[in-house]
């Protein structure tokens, strides 16, 4: 998507929202057939390095969001109940009011420059994805990066965009003088639920490209492989298939999570599977019926069957490409991670 030379409408600041009116937001949509229904709200944000609430069960406790709301539009992601702290709506709304934090880049360094911060790792696409299509637009994170780099603070990225590439020379500058890590989300491979459930976003095969580039360049990338939706995407068949794929992309590691259905999600989320699947609802009740998360029972199993393939297909050793068979001692495949390390 080419954003240059692209008309835009900018509307009166109080079309948007209360909350973000009281924060002096700009509205401003693009005049172009792919982004035609989106509204884009600009705010100077008071901050931007957070600290994240119950950071004891996350693996990260600080964090860098520049966007609000995402058009990956994805049925599933669990963020989309903080739209409604801003008076939004958690289903349409989320896909299509993105909040952008213009000053991002500026008070990330600034605030990386206060003698009290030490140096922490943050983690960024825990919230939304840091690189949709947005961030063509106003390239908050080219900024980011940089003041990182200088900053040699380390850092994590969590992607389903393919823009990341763009950055590619920065992430190498920052990997020479930090921690780097990056991680690229493909729950399933399959082209009809990735139409279906993930409209806004590349192809899965274009994410697992991207890993591979990263890789290829030094910077370490593994591969979240979520949501894993049940009875739609944990057949033997699509995990062997979506395993085997990651395994061909030469990821460092794995990390398997199955659907969690958070508030705002569990609605948007179970609206479209009773449309496009509502023989699945009823099991769906079954699993889900008592809170957000499957039964551990159940999470186990597919952990241990993506656990075991990673080893047949070799994540995590030198060549994945061609290891087809598990050696005597396999090397450690796939680690859990906290349901919170994820856009899903």
């Amino acid at each position: 998507m080419r954003w240059d030379n692209l008309r835009l409408t900018d509307h009166e600041p109080q079309a948007a929202p209360a909350p973000l009116f009281a924060r002096g937001a700009v509205a401003r949509t693009f005049d172009t057939p792919d982004f035609r229904g989106i509204t884009f709200y600009e705010i100077h944000a008071r901050s931007i390095i957070n600290r994240v609430p119950g950071a004891s069960r996350v693996p990260f406790e600080w964090t860098i969001n520049p966007y609000r709301g995402c058009s990956h539009a994805c049925t599933y992601c669990f963020a989309r109940k903080t739209h409604e702290y801003l008076d939004l709506g958690s289903g349409e709304d989320f896909d299509s009011k993105i909040i952008v934090k213009v000053n991002a880049a500026e008070l990330v360094r600034k605030e990386l420059a206060v003698p009290r911060w030490a140096g922490r790792h943050i983690a960024m696409g825990t919230n939304v994805d840091c690189y949709q299509r947005a961030e063509g637009r106003y390239k908050l994170m080219p900024g980011i990066l940089a003041a990182l780099r200088d900053a040699a603070n380390p850092f994590s990225i969590l992607t389903k965009g393919s823009l990341i590439l763009r950055d590619l020379g920065l992430l190498v500058e920052a990997n020479d003088v930090t921690d780097v890590g990056t991680a690229v989300s493909v729950g399933f491979v399959d082209d009809a639920m990735w139409r279906a459930v993930e409209p806004g976003t590349p192809h899965p095969r274009k994410r697992l490209e991207v890993c591979a580039t990263l890789n290829e360049h030094g910077i370490r990338c593994g591969v979240l492989m979520a949501p894993i939706l049940p009875y739609l995407t944990d057949t033997p068949e699509m995990l062997d298939e979506t395993v085997r794929r990651i395994a061909e992309s030469g990821a460092v590691h794995i990390s398997p999570i199955v659907l969690h259905l958070r508030p705002g999600a569990r609605e948007w989320f179970l609206a479209w599977l009773s449309r496009e699947h509502p023989r699945l609802v009823p099991r769906y009740m079954e699993l889900y019926g008592r809170g957000a998360y499957a039964p551990k029972a159940y999470q186990e199993r597919v952990h241990r069957e993506v656990e075991a393939l990673a080893r047949h297909h070799g994540i995590g050793r030198s060549s994945p490409r061609a290891a087809r068979t598990p050696p005597a001692r396999p090397a450690p495949a796939a680690r859990p991670v906290a349901e919170q390390l994820t856009l899903l």
